[in-house]
């Protein structure tokens, strides 16, 4: 029988998918999601990295290869939240992508289609098959969509990477709008940076400790441990 890591009950009978759940925050988050009760599909393109977080709670976490910039995977792992758990309460769209940090005009074509198609087209396709089903089952629930501080705070070398973000706060305003009557809350969560595999690409430096705490400076928050 397989382990069930379960250090609080607060997500107890819920059903959730987090994009990008093989590494960083969405793996931080399937952890914590599965913790808490819930039961997380973790979807994400990288195969060897899901598999990995699903197999440190097997009982609560399932893996799934995903795309998000496709329209059938999305079909596929709703599908699969219904098909094992009967249900589906939750949706993370976490999975996002960057440029490595240089010269605006230095960007490529193929670099801004594939922060777009990843940071908004990934959620654009998520919401139209999201949204109906959560409808029909007619109990509310929750999208969560990841965004960033660039979105209200744009920085040198990033603009394209922001200027995604910035669609993905102001979608997520309006589909709050249009979805609260049907009781399913729509949120964004801006972080700024952490020790994920894009930091290099965010800061085009190397990710040390020396480096981290350049960032750390900014962020206006006590440490526990500072008290």
């Amino acid at each position: 029988m397989a382990n069930t890591v379960v250090t609080g009950s607060r997500l107890q009978g819920k059903v959730v998918i987090v994009t990008g759940g093989g590494s960083g925050f969405g793996a931080a988050i399937s952890r914590r999601f599965g913790e808490e009760g819930a039961k997380v599909i973790l979807a994400d393109i990288n195969v060897e990295g899901g598999q990995k977080v699903a197999a440190q709670n097997p009982a609560n976490l399932i893996f799934q290869q995903m795309d998000v910039t496709k329209a059938d995977d999305w079909m596929t792992v709703v599908e699969l939240a219904f098909s094992k758990f009967g249900r589906l309460d939750v949706l993370v769209n976490n999975a996002g992508t960057t440029y490595r940090n240089k010269p605006t005009v230095e960007v490529t074509e193929a670099e801004w289609e594939k922060v777009f198609n990843v940071n908004v087209k990934g959620i654009f396709l998520g919401t139209n098959v999201f949204m109906p089903r959560l409808i029909q089952q007619g109990q509310g629930g929750s999208m969560i969509n990841i965004s960033s501080t660039g979105a209200s705070r744009p920085r040198p070398g990033l603009v394209w990477y922001n200027a995604s973000k910035g669609a993905v706060s102001n979608a997520t305003k309006g589909l709050a709008a249009e979805y609260g009557p049907h009781n399913i809350r729509v949120n964004t969560v801006s972080p700024l940076l952490s020790g994920t595999a894009l930091f290099p690409m965010f800061t085009g430096m190397p990710d040390t400790p020396e480096n981290r705490e350049k960032f750390i400076g900014n962020v206006p928050l006590v440490m526990k441990e500072d008290l």
